[in-house]
This record gives C-alpha cells, structure tokens and sequence, in this order.
C-alpha cells in the first residue's frame, strides 16, 4: 500500500466518521490529529466553526516531560480536559480521526477521562 493510498483510505474513514460526529457549543467534538512524533487535540464546536480549546505534545510542560509518546499523549488529554473543564464544559465528543482507536490515540481519550471531561 503507498503513502498516498493510505492518505486517501484515513481520509475516507475520517469524512464516514465526521458525518455522523458533530459538536456544539454545550457539547464539542474532541478531534485528534496524530502525526509521527506528535499529537494534537482540539474541542471544536461545528455550529459556528470556531476551535474552543486545544493543547498538544509540543506545548513546554509536555515536550520537557520524558516519556514515551504514548504517556505523552495521556498528558494532552489532561492538559485538554483542564482547558475544557476551566471553560466550564464537561461532555464532549470523541473524533478519532479517521485513526484507530488504539496506542496514543486511545491515550488521549484516557487522559481526558482522568482529567474530568465525559464521552
């Protein structure tokens, strides 16, 4: 399988997932982005297109932090489910991304479970 049949393939997977996924004000989608050395996590809300609150591996708490990139990604779901719970959002909506729910991805959701917020 090449690079460009695995893009198109996550892509199809994301656009199914993202039809039946959507956040609102009170409830915002939790969207994933994983690349090969980091990971990225957004509360977005869909009505009015507007990200809400993120947080990711490169922050300095977090890349200063030793660890492997899946205890990493636990502390991006932490670090999201603060920002979230300081603007007083408790629920949200997990969007994979297209990925398997599985490793760092997995990890995030964990984390933001730990940290408070409920999917």
């Amino acid at each position: 399988m090449s690079l460009d049949e695995k893009v198109i393939r996550r892509q199809k997977l994301r656009w199914r997932i993202r039809a039946r996924v959507t956040g609102t004000a009170a409830k915002p989608r939790l969207s994933v982005f994983r690349s090969n050395s980091d990971i990225y996590a957004q509360l977005i809300d869909d009505t009015t297109g507007t990200t809400l609150a993120s947080a990711n591996s490169r922050m300095k708490d977090i890349a200063s932090a030793s660890g492997t990139k899946v205890e990493k990604s636990m502390m991006v779901g932490k670090a999201i489910a603060q920002r979230a719970l300081a603007l007083g959002l408790h629920n949200c909506v997990f969007d994979r991304g297209g990925y398997l729910y599985h490793g760092r991805v997995k990890s995030v959701a964990d984390g933001a479970r730990e940290g408070g917020l409920k999917f």
